[in-house]
């Protein structure tokens, strides 16, 4: 190859790496509800990252839940059974704070692990990072679902639950596999990622979070080690989305800002219960 060739393939080479980079540049990623838009209309929740029929299929990465008479029922019925003695603990009142999903308060699930205050004001990327991700972790569970039906515990055993304004709704939705410990699992690994050295703290609050579900008495256990399964899944399939890295990006130095101010998370909301 002559001198000249080489310097127009290499040439022809950049022009086409810099229209890669160009047409794959992503704008800003909206902090706006109105702009995101609600998956459904007055639900509060708003749309994912993700389409849902990109979203990591949970009929076929998961199992079917335990059999009739396997020992894994077996061990679901009896973790069932000990949990129950943590009616009315401290265990149990967290369990009641972690059923709810919607924003403002759901933001605060993980603001003490991180020990900053998140919000749309303080925060505004973080927030909606995890607004939008609490969709697609919670909908990479309902394949399973919907197509097992598995019974909750309290409606197998005809108990009640830390959250008795919702057993209506649960006792018609599938248990197999939790949507809240997707979501935990997910969130931690996320917030992780973004802050590194808070690593222990944001993955035993994300754990903690699923386990409420069991404490709760809404979940058997295999139902959210199930969830955190697809949780996984859902943020690896997260880092391929161009709008999602790049609100990941901004939460993160949102975090990085926040710190340099010498903020904190609320003492008063992070004491234990």
């Amino acid at each position: 190859m002559t001198a000249q060739r080489a310097r127009f393939t290499s040439l022809a080479l950049l022009t086409l790496l810099s229209a890669c980079q160009t047409s794959t540049t992503v704008a800003t990623p909206p902090t706006s509800p109105e702009v995101v838009g609600e998956f459904r209309k007055g639900s509060g929740y708003l749309n994912g990252y993700i389409a849902p029929p990109q979203l990591p299929d949970s009929l076929k990465l998961l199992p079917p839940p335990p059999a009739a008479g396997s020992a894994r029922e077996a061990a679901d019925l009896e973790t069932y059974r000990q949990t129950r003695a943590l009616r009315d603990t401290p265990q149990w009142t967290q369990a009641a704070k972690d059923v709810n999903l919607k924003f403002p308060q759901a933001a605060n699930v993980f603001a003490c692990a991180l020990d900053l205050p998140i919000s749309a004001e303080t925060t505004p990327h973080l927030n909606m990072l995890l607004r939008r991700t609490l969709l697609d972790a919670g909908l990479s569970t309902y394949k399973a679902k919907d197509h097992y039906q598995r019974k909750r515990p309290f409606v197998a055993q005809g108990d009640s639950t830390c959250a008795p304004q919702e057993e209506a709704a649960l006792s018609r939705d599938g248990a197999y596999p939790s949507g809240h410990a997707a979501l935990g699992w997910a969130w931690g690994l996320i917030l992780t990622s973004l802050d590194p050295d808070k690593t222990n703290a944001l993955l035993q609050r994300g754990h903690e979070f699923g386990q409420s579900r069991v404490v709760c008495g809404v979940h058997w256990q295999s139902d959210v080690d199930a969830g955190r399964l697809l949780g996984a899944a859902t943020v690896a399939r997260l880092q391929a989305n161009p709008v999602f890295v790049a609100q990941a990006q901004l939460a993160k130095e949102e975090i990085a800002a926040a710190r340099a101010k010498g903020l904190h998370a609320d003492p008063g909301q992070c004491a234990r219960p």
